[in-house]
């Protein structure tokens, strides 16, 4: 071979090669005008929406439920007062990278539009307004039906025509729904309590350890997170050590499922618990316990918190702090996130006799009014009271039937009212936590008092605790 051939070769591959480089340094150039271009057309146009992420579902029958669009761009911190939400709900909102979420303080029931103006990129340059509608579905929940040949958990919509058995056994004492369980409290042929667990079409049933053989109680549930609580009491209750109405919390969650329940104790004073509640939005509880003291008592270990004495704890308003107790002398209204105490707005004494409050997260209240002659209750009214005192009547109890339980849906539109129709004639059961024979549900919308239906059973899953007589 010579050496010319060589050469010549030697400048062909040359010039190829700086073809090739010459080539691609263009192509590259072009990409990165066109990239140049893309980005400064991103942010004339604003950062665009390419995700939203929102559980209709799950808005509908809990709190804290999130709304987030997913942008184009890394966005700039949103204020609250960047967003709307109709019709008006409390909400919060948060920014994180190219994601902003809106989460709603309280369950939702109708078709929301959620709108954030003025949304730009970190960088700045021009802004968009992003929307979002969205409906939730119709308002569905649970309830218990007792009777000779076992006890049912139905789900139920408002229509009360499309009942369907989820949950059957010989003896439920009481039950929770969350936002992904069913919670059931039962007996067996001993007299002593089980808590079982299932999905909330009643599969995957499962049952959670508790702290001994005994009985259980004044079941309860977080708003938020897979957490239960209920009071334990030991079958030997009379003997020597024995625990009485001890407080115990628990994890739904199936990894925890064989975990010991936690004791919820009270330092410096009497730890058996006559009625407690979980605070919204909180690890915290709220004890009553027997002699008396009001505690705000929190798991993670912070010092309790002591509220004083009183006689009851009516209610907390989901999506708020704000509960109220009855005391010695009357009714009042405590916030637990700063301790502060204020009395409730009277209603007209012509209205009758206040039997019990329970408190809306607007700062309304659900007043059961009872009109007396001596000892004799005339007529039982239900009155919804603004924060001035002024009531409007929601609902009324015919004469001769008992009002066990007034309860609110989680949204704040329903109330529900568990009545014993024909008091006098109507046997209590056998169960440990012992209720009439005949037992009827009225839901009515607080709006206008319109009833919506009437349901057979009770503990219908909007309430927060079982019935108490």
């Amino acid at each position: 071979m010579s050496t010319d051939a060589g050469t010549r070769r030697a400048r062909t591959r040359r010039r190829r090669s700086r073809a090739f480089l010459v080539a691609f340094a263009a192509v590259i150039a072009v990409l990165g005008i066109v990239g140049l271009a893309g980005a400064a057309v991103t942010t004339a146009q604003g950062p665009r929406v390419t995700r939203v992420s929102v559980d209709p579902d799950a808005a509908v029958s809990a709190a804290g439920s999130r709304l987030i669009f997913t942008t184009t761009q890394s966005l700039a911190e949103v204020s609250p007062d960047q967003v709307s939400v109709s019709p008006a709900t409390a909400f919060t909102v948060d920014t994180s990278g190219r994601s902003v979420g809106v989460r709603f303080a309280m369950p939702l029931w109708t078709e929301y539009t959620v709108t954030i103006a003025d949304v730009t990129g970190v960088g700045g340059g021009a802004s968009t307004t992003i929307t979002k509608s969205f409906l939730t579905p119709p308002l569905q929940s649970y309830i218990l039906q007792r009777g000779s040949d076992g006890d049912t958990i139905f789900r139920t919509d408002l229509a009360g025509d499309a009942a369907v058995p989820v949950f059957t056994d010989p003896q439920i004492e009481d039950f929770r729904a969350t936002a992904g369980y069913l919670v059931v409290s039962t007996m067996d042929a001993d007299g002593h309590s089980h808590l079982v667990v299932t999905d909330l079409d009643g599969q995957n049933q499962r049952e959670l350890t508790l702290p001994g053989e005994g009985i259980l109680s004044n079941l309860q549930s977080a708003d938020r997170g897979n957490l239960v609580g209920y009071t334990f009491s030991d079958a030997d209750v009379g003997a020597p050590g024995a625990r009485a109405s001890i407080l115990f919390t628990a994890s739904l969650a199936e990894a925890q499922q064989g975990d010991e329940p936690t004791q919820v104790t009270r330092t410096g004073g009497d730890s058996r618990v006559d009625d407690w509640r979980f605070v919204p939005g909180t690890d915290s509880l709220l004890t009553l316990t027997y002699d008396g003291a009001l505690t705000l008592v929190s798991p993670s270990g912070g010092a309790p918190v002591a509220l004083g004495n009183a006689v009851a704890i009516t209610g907390i308003a989901r999506g708020s702090t704000t509960v109220v107790v009855e005391r010695v002398d009357g009714p009042v209204a405590i916030d637990l996130a700063t301790a502060q105490e204020a009395a409730l707005a009277p209603t007209d004494k012509a209205l009758g006799r206040v039997n019990s409050v329970i408190p809306l997260a607007d700062g309304q209240t659900l007043r059961v009014l009872a009109q007396l002659d001596g000892f004799t209750v005339r007529s039982t009214t239900v009155h919804l009271v603004d924060e001035q005192g002024a009531a409007r009547p929601v609902f009324s109890v015919e004469p001769g039937n008992t009002l066990i339980e007034t309860c609110v849906s989680p949204s704040g539109r329903y109330a529900a009212f568990l009545v014993a129709p024909d008091a006098v004639d109507n046997p209590y059961d056998g169960h440990q936590l012992p209720l009439p024979e005949k037992l009827q549900t009225h839901v009515v919308s607080l709006a206008d008092g319109r009833e919506q239906v009437a349901l057979a059973g009770f503990d219908i899953s909007w309430c927060q605790t079982p019935p108490r007589l």
